[in-house]
């Protein structure tokens, strides 16, 4: 049998084949139906086993705990949603960075429901590292950016209004969930009109 590679991070684990790779994805997206149809209660290594189709020994071959394949699936939601936002906030530029951010955060989160709630679910639980300032310092960068690029005073304070720009999406998003009907789009235009008032010179 042959030996599989190392890694290319050079961190000494073997190299995944092609198949574990695939049913490692198999399990990250069970995961998430689970958590987004049952919360966080609902997905135990048992129900992933089955929704997959595979035994429990089997999916602890891929991730050695529960919080390690939560973990693995709330980092696939993250990272989905991150690519999309700062693909938005390149496209922009400077001046309209907040906005594109705005739009694409609540965009992205009203598109993908069940990562919604998995980020949510996962944060709940303090599966993974979460560091406040991870949220809000990006948005807090481009405002400070868009408000030199508008000529605004600097006086304002780019943490505090990224703080409550971060809640106000979290409340939008929030809203959508318990009503599919909610245009979150106006919401989204809202605030980022909102926004363009303190921005102004």
């Amino acid at each position: 049998m042959a030996r599989r590679r190392e890694s290319a991070a050079g961190d000494g684990r073997p190299e995944l084949t092609l198949t574990e790779r695939a049913r490692r994805a198999q399990l990250i997206e069970v995961t998430i139906e689970l958590v987004a149809a049952k919360g966080y209660a609902g997905a135990s290594l048992a129900a992933i086993a089955e929704r997959a189709g595979i035994t429990k020994a089997a999916v602890l071959y891929h991730f050695p705990t529960k919080a390690a394949v939560v973990r693995a699936a709330h980092e696939h939601a993250l990272s989905a949603l991150v690519g999309e936002v700062a693909t938005a906030v390149e496209a922009a530029g400077p001046e309209d960075g907040p906005a594109a951010y705005i739009r694409s955060m609540v965009g992205h989160l009203r598109k993908h429901p069940r990562h919604t709630r998995m980020i949510i679910e996962a944060m709940t639980h303090d599966e993974g590292d979460h560091d406040p300032a991870a949220r809000w310092r990006p948005l807090a960068e481009l405002i400070t950016v868009a408000g030199h690029a508008r000529g605004a005073s600097a006086d304002g304070d780019a943490r505090t209004t990224a703080i409550i720009i971060g809640g106000a999406i979290d409340a939008i998003v929030s809203e959508q969930l318990h009503d599919p009907d909610y245009d979150t789009a106006a919401a989204a235009d809202l605030l980022v009109e909102l926004l363009g008032r303190k921005l102004s010179p």
